[in-house]
């Protein structure tokens, strides 16, 4: 599948050749990540921060849009990351995984000793897991490139990937001859590549046909894509369904699932429905007792607005993450497995009843009355009623009123369940 690029430079999204020759640059980040992010994952890449133009506390001028975009959807990021701090922050503030370059490499490693920086690779893997490491193996005439591909560590791709493969999750690979050019990658590098290690293999640089991204895909390896999106030349549409697995059946399965995580109805798509749920956003599937495209809600009103679709490792299931307008299931009922009209209880739909009564606060509505100082003392307030109830009752009773008022005080400061859910995560896998 595709991973989307957005690079930085001077505060701009910028596309550059051979990572030194400005080609375009443009100011909408925040309309290309919520783009990017319906058809995949999204690399956002500081561009200044690789090339050592950092002040003293590690940030540059692309800071604040980068920390911006770390909450915009399912985000890694990379350039000039150099310290385990760096990194934890980085995850701590919405990435799910980080892209370590020139800090994974020794500079000048002496004869028959390992390339790698393995006592820092050691320290961040403890520090923040090895499954959210990512290690970039670039190279310029099939070396390992390093300091924003100014230089090279004698060491080949490959063996430099056998190396890293211990510390990361993933590899990502930049033929950087080929970078920004256009003019297609060197495939035979990234088999070379595929062939030496069991991780997953992102590739990247120079890609600029569907044809290449299919190659690339049957080969078991993603691509990250910059140039090719943003001249026009391959769309994220075509990319996303000629990915999919169509030799093992017409129809893909797509499992529908709200943004608060409740599976709500599964059905079958064919390409068409799924160029159709692109164009419209409202998830199209292909009904097979009437042989025909059909959009879930076109008789009822009741729309799966799409958020994003991302598709299973072997390609042929699809999870929709959607937003129901009302009930999904024809009998009325919220899900397809279940008989409740109304949504599940959770902490994503109170918080999304919160943010609703702020943003159109009702006559009468207390909610919309609480404000910073008032909302900390009613969490003092429950807190300490939490403590002191007595059975079971009361203490469901005040537990749910302390919630309610701790997703008041997270939406007052611009905090999701989910910064809350990946830094319990965080946490766990420090364990």
């Amino acid at each position: 599948m595709v991973i989307s690029s957005i690079d930085l430079k001077d505060g701009h999204v910028v596309q550059l050749k051979n990572g030194k020759d400005l080609v375009l640059q443009r100011d909408d980040a925040d309309a290309l990540i919520s783009d990017f992010n319906t058809y995949g994952e999204v690399a956002v890449i500081d561009l200044d921060a690789a090339m050592g133009h950092v002040d003293a506390k590690g940030n540059t001028v692309n800071t604040p849009l980068l920390k911006s975009l770390l909450h915009q959807g399912n985000v890694r990021t990379g350039g000039g990351i150099r310290s385990v701090k760096r990194a934890r922050e980085l995850i701590s503030l919405g990435a799910e995984k980080v892209i370590i370059g020139s800090a994974a490499w020794k500079s000048n490693p002496a004869e028959g000793e390992s390339p790698l920086n393995t006592e820092f690779l050691n320290e961040l893997c403890a520090a923040i897991g090895k499954d959210r490491v990512i290690i970039s193996v670039d190279a310029i005439n099939g070396k390992i490139a390093v300091k924003g591909w100014t230089e090279t560590v004698n060491v080949s791709l490959v063996d430099g990937a056998k190396a890293a493969e211990k510390y990361c999750s993933e590899l990502l690979f930049t033929c950087v001859e080929k970078e920004g050019c256009m003019q297609g990658t060197d495939m035979n590098a990234v088999k070379a590549l595929r062939d030496a290690v069991h991780c997953r293999v992102v590739a990247a640089g120079g890609v600029s046909t569907i044809e290449e991204i299919e190659t690339l895909e049957k080969m078991h390896c993603d691509v990250q894509l910059g140039m090719a999106l943003y001249t026009g030349k391959v769309g994220l549409k075509e990319s996303f369904i000629r990915c999919l697995d169509w030799n093992k059946c017409e129809l893909i399965p797509v499992i529908a699932q709200s943004a608060n995580g409740q599976v709500l109805m599964e059905g079958y798509a064919n390409r068409e429905a799924f160029e159709k749920t692109f164009d419209t956003r409202k998830l199209t599937f292909w009904s097979r007792s009437r042989n025909e495209l059909w959009t879930k809600g076109e008789t009822s009103g009741n729309f799966l607005q799409v958020i994003k679709l991302r598709a299973d490792c072997d390609r042929d299931v699809v999870l929709a993450t959607v937003i129901p307008n009302g009930p999904t299931c024809h009998t009325g009922s919220w899900t397809c497995f279940g008989s409740d009209p109304q949504e599940a209880s959770s902490m994503g739909r109170l918080y999304s009843i919160i943010a609703d009564r702020f943003a159109n606060p009702k006559p009468g509505s207390y909610t919309a009355t609480l404000d910073a100082k008032r909302v900390r003392e009613k969490v003092e307030e429950e807190a300490e009623e939490l403590c002191e109830a007595d059975g079971k009752d009361e203490v469901i009773w005040e537990a749910a009123d302390l919630m309610y008022f701790i997703n008041v005080l997270l939406y007052k400061e611009g905090v999701t369940w989910k910064d809350v859910y990946d830094e319990l995560d965080r946490r766990h896998k420090k364990k």
